[in-house]
């Protein structure tokens, strides 16, 4: 999957739909078609997912994308694109403004992610849920 594809997956779960504008590709080649049989073994990746705890503000999301691709994305900020990596089968690691951020999946299925991210000497735990769709950000207050 390109960044093209990362951007699509972000707004389908915006509700805009560009599909009828973008032309067919009848080229997969073999590093594609292999990403995606590794997309549907392993949950977390090419699914939205939303975060589950707290934060006092809606919708932060991530999007795990087999081509090493990082979508992050909120109702109140811009969509970031990052370099992502599974260093194993319980740590991943991305590039966020220069800095790595380590993450120890602590849970993974097809209804729940945890993350124990590893900042400094804090660690800080993320849960997320798969998005629903449609999904609209609220109205946020000013």
């Amino acid at each position: 999957m390109d960044t093209k594809a990362a951007i699509v997956a972000l707004l389908s779960v915006w509700g805009v739909g560009i599909c009828a504008s973008l032309p067919a590709s009848a080229q997969d080649t073999g590093t594609e078609a292999a990403a995606g049989s590794e997309a549907t073994s392993n949950p977390l990746l090419n699914r939205v997912w939303v975060r589950a705890d707290d934060t006092g503000l809606p919708g932060p999301m991530q999007i795990f994308l087999a081509d090493g691709t990082l979508v992050s994305d909120s109702c109140w900020e811009t969509y970031r694109l990052s370099q992502w990596q599974q260093v194993s089968e319980t740590e991943i690691s991305w590039d966020e403004d220069g800095m790595t951020i380590e993450a120890d999946i602590t849970t993974l299925s097809d209804t729940e992610l945890v993350l124990h991210l590893k900042l400094g000497s804090e660690v800080q735990e993320q849960r997320y849920v798969p998005a629903t769709v449609p999904y609209v950000c609220p109205d946020i207050p000013a």
